[in-house]
């Protein structure tokens, strides 16, 4: 997940349109709202197709990241060989030997359960507890549709499954695990266990996260990720650096790539094209079963994506596909001035990546401002907004 800063203007000047946009002149337009009104906007005919075209246009930009992300790892990257191939061969950007391959396996693993104990969690529990209760709630992930808990828990499995070289929870001949558990089963042990605690501690919290901010669960699963991330980058990466130096990573590498990453990314290919169709078949017949299709088409979408944030690199990165896909906070504000407009072109860039310096947020580009802005008004979440209201499919009014 992108975390990013909310937009509150600027936001009208994106590029030249590229969807067609199908507002009608007799068509109601949504009114100039705020974030808080905008939680509030349900689905109605006075701009149905407005709201139709959206989620298409965001189910179209989907469908093409996801499918942009599994042939970078497959096919071809940069017009060369497939970042796998890079990778494997130690390759890609800054690696030199599959230690080198296997500490960035572990770096990303380090990165999510810090993200979600830290940012996912702590985030909205610390305005909480501030007494901003409703900034708290618009602070939660994947609130929409109540699905924050099992968001975190998948990103939790994407270490597992990267510990484990393996998505059916068994660990490989192949694999980390089974490297470290022949040198140093307690430790071994250890990070099997710190991986469970996180994931059952953040299961553990009461039904929706949203509305459970304040409770001792959400602190024990803080902590649960904490001590994970510590775990991983203390223990783990030590042990690596100080005892299997010269180890030859290889055969892990590969079962990691072939088991792991690309049927992952496979899957989130396949699942978006699945969303992208049930949403084509919303817009061309509303209706509440054909709501209720996008909602259940959008959580199958989601597992695999959220079970791929242990490994944020390499293309998904450098091309700027998690903040495509992913970015949060929304930017409601904008995505109502979207259903005014019907600047569908808004949610597009173009040109190199270019993060926003989020150290030095006054030495960000313009480039990188506009890439951001677009990026606010596209992605799971949006669609999520648009498909979902209080945890369930949306009703046609």
């Amino acid at each position: 997940m992108k975390k990013r800063a909310l937009f509150a203007a600027g936001l009208l000047a994106f590029g030249a349109a590229t969807f067609t946009a199908c507002k009608d002149d007799d068509e109601e337009p949504l009114a100039n709202i705020s974030e808080n009104e905008a939680v509030n906007t349900e689905y109605n005919s006075s701009y149905a197709k407005q709201w139709g075209n959206y989620m298409r246009v965001v189910a179209t930009l989907l469908k093409t990241d996801s499918d942009n992300l599994y042939n970078y790892w497959n096919t071809a990257y940069d017009g060369g060989d497939s970042y796998a191939k890079r990778f494997l061969g130690y390759t890609g950007a800054g690696f030199q030997s599959s230690k080198d391959c296997v500490e960035q396996i572990i770096d990303g693993c380090v990165d999510i359960a810090g993200e979600v104990g830290d940012s996912k969690i702590k985030g909205p529990v610390d305005t909480w507890n501030s007494g901003k209760h409703d900034d708290a709630v618009l602070q939660v992930e994947s609130w929409f549709s109540w699905h924050s808990r099992v968001d975190f828990s998948n990103n939790i499995a994407s270490i597992k499954n990267a510990y484990y070289g393996s998505l059916d929870g068994v660990v490989n001949a192949n694999s980390i695990s089974k490297v470290i558990n022949g040198k140093n089963a307690e430790l071994d042990a250890k990070v099997i266990a710190a991986i469970k605690g996180a994931q059952d501690a953040i299961l553990a919290i009461p039904q929706p996260f949203r509305n459970n901010l304040g409770s001792n669960e959400a602190q024990a699963a803080i902590e649960a990720c904490g001590e994970l991330s510590e775990v991983l980058e203390k223990d783990l990466k030590g042990y690596i650096d100080n005892n299997l130096a010269d180890y030859n990573w290889d055969a892990v590498l590969n079962q990691y790539v072939n088991g792991v990453i690309l049927p992952t990314y496979k899957s989130l290919s396949e699942k978006n094209t699945e969303l992208y169709n049930a949403v084509v078949a919303f817009e061309k017949n509303p209706s509440n079963e054909a709501f209720s299709k996008c909602a259940d088409a959008w959580l199958a979408a989601r597992t695999p994506w959220e079970s791929s944030e242990a490994f944020l690199f390499g293309p998904v990165a450098d091309k700027g596909l998690d903040p495509n896909m992913d970015t949060w906070p929304l930017d409601l504000s904008g995505i109502v001035k979207i259903f005014n407009t019907a600047s569908w072109a808004q949610l597009e860039w173009s040109g190199d990546y270019e993060a926003e310096n989020e150290d030095n947020p006054e030495k960000t580009t313009e480039h990188a401002s506009d890439i951001a802005a677009a990026q606010g008004l596209r992605g799971f979440h949006t669609l999520e907004y648009l498909i979902f209201k209080d945890g369930k499919a949306r009703t046609i009014h």
